[in-house]
């Protein structure tokens, strides 16, 4: 499996709005990257030319060393709003992906159930999204995400409407479905913790226009402590550079 994503000199404006200018950042194969900074920086955008529905103005959005085009199952962006079809079960919403691909009815109904069971969600395959909690509804769309077996994952803050006590679960929960599975993942989020608990590499980001002020190799070993010094210190020095940039 591959997946190395990168972004070499990216420039990108919509209208008079500079959005992002020249990003440089790459996450290698199986890593997890993670983007923070401020409101209005492009992290969005960035996921969304990676993800192949938004084009660069300058620069060049790379896909294991090929230029992005356009969509394919190889990556798929997951948004903070699940987007769950309200008229399909938890298994009809995960198995959509799978239907539009063609694949047979008994392959499709052993991958659904796989992958529920993997995220959580077994015994649920007949309930409707009004029926689910926040958290459960936000794993049902990684398991609509993960039931096509991508190559990378693009996260724009999956977990931001969740409470707090549901995020850090997720959170833990995301680990164990990426740990040992070879997916690439980028996250964007504007939670410090979260961003120093999951990353591999971190990804600071300047205000508007966009660009990496800093990139951070997160070293401390897994699985992390949220008090632990390093990683206290950690999250004051990122603060520290939004809060310059600012």
């Amino acid at each position: 499996m591959t997946g190395g994503i990168a972004l070499e000199g990216v420039s990108k404006r919509f209208g008079d709005l500079q959005v992002l200018t020249d990003v440089n950042l790459q996450v290698a194969e199986g890593q997890f990257g993670v983007i923070v900074g401020p409101s209005g920086c492009g992290k969005s955008t960035i996921l969304r030319m990676l993800a192949g529905l938004e084009r660069p103005d300058a620069g060049r959005v790379l896909k294991d060393g090929k230029p992005v085009t356009g969509p394919g199952p190889d990556r798929i962006l997951i948004f903070q709003e699940h987007a769950l079809y309200p008229w399909r079960t938890v298994a009809g919403n995960v198995a959509f992906g799978l239907e539009l691909a063609g694949v047979r009815p008994a392959d499709r109904a052993a991958r659904v159930a796989d992958v529920l069971a993997r995220v959580g969600l077994g015994g649920f395959e007949r309930y409707y999204p009004h029926q689910l909690s926040g958290g459960m509804r936000q794993r049902a769309a990684i398991a609509r995400a993960l039931v096509m077996d991508p190559e990378v994952l693009l996260l724009d803050e999956p977990y931001g409407a969740l409470d707090a006590m549901t995020r850090l679960t997720m959170q833990n929960e995301l680990l164990r479905l990426w740990q040992g599975s070879g997916k690439t993942m980028l996250m964007v989020t504007h939670d410090i913790e979260e961003a120093i608990y999951l990353a591999d590499r971190l990804f600071v980001m300047s205000p508007r226009p966009g660009r990496v002020l800093r990139q951070i190799e997160v070293e401390l070993p897994r699985p992390r402590s949220r008090t632990d010094a390093r990683m206290v210190r950690l999250r004051e020095e990122v603060l520290g550079l939004l809060q310059i940039a600012a």
